[in-house]
């Protein structure tokens, strides 16, 4: 526990560091994965077209490449200074926005076709009936599918290490200058890590009991 205890300050920096990449590059994905999603499943021959460049555009680039490019080339484009935690959530959001667009495209397909079909009968537009009908259905059945995005998600914010990001990827090179025992620190971030993952998985089986009723 003195790894932890002698070193609170760049254990608390280091973790603030990685909820802040989780929960911005989530909030990113989920907004940008559901517009791409719907785009995959849109009657607009366009839309698809574009949905399913970006989706295999990006989901095909490793991740270190996509950050690279946040890192280094969008600053120069910009032509100005840009915080790296900003950068590097930027990239994961957009990163992951193709994994979430594919799960929810996956979701939508468990939906009969039937429904849709009935709900444009009726007189509904796309976007109503994607809001209205077929997501709220999509989304009970991708909740399992979505929560491993997420995991992956928090995962690769150890990515974000190599890119001056202070985050639970670089507290082994931080407290290895202050003599700490590398193999014992890297057991602690394996375990926090293990802990976020349990507290992602029990989120997941809340949303499922309750879709479950609502159902």
């Amino acid at each position: 526990m003195g790894v932890i205890t002698d070193n609170g300050d760049l254990w608390s920096e280091a973790i603030v560091g990685t909820l802040v990449l989780f929960f911005g590059g989530g909030l990113i994905a989920l907004v940008l994965g559901f517009i791409v999603g719907a785009m995959r499943v849109s009657p607009v021959p366009i839309a698809r077209a574009v949905g399913g460049v970006y989706v295999n555009w990006i989901r095909n680039t490793p991740l270190t490449l996509v950050m690279f490019f946040f890192a280094f080339c969008l600053p120069i484009m910009l032509q100005q200074r840009v915080s790296p935690i900003v950068l590097a959530t930027a990239a994961l959001g957009i990163y992951t926005a193709t994994y979430v667009a594919e799960t929810i495209r996956s979701g939508v397909n468990t939906v009969p076709v039937g429904q849709a079909e009935a709900a444009r009968a009726l007189g509904l537009t796309f976007g109503q009936v994607m809001s209205l009908i077929v997501l709220p259905q999509a989304t009970r059945s991708v909740i399992p599918p979505m929560m491993s995005v997420f995991i992956a998600l928090l995962k690769n914010t150890t990515v974000a290490a190599g890119f001056s990001v202070v985050n639970l990827g670089t507290v082994r090179s931080n407290l290895s200058e202050r003599g700490e025992n590398q193999l014992v620190v890297l057991l602690w971030v394996m375990v926090i890590f293990v802990v976020l993952v349990l507290l992602l998985a029990w989120l997941q089986r809340i949303l499922e009991r309750k879709w479950r009723i609502a159902r």
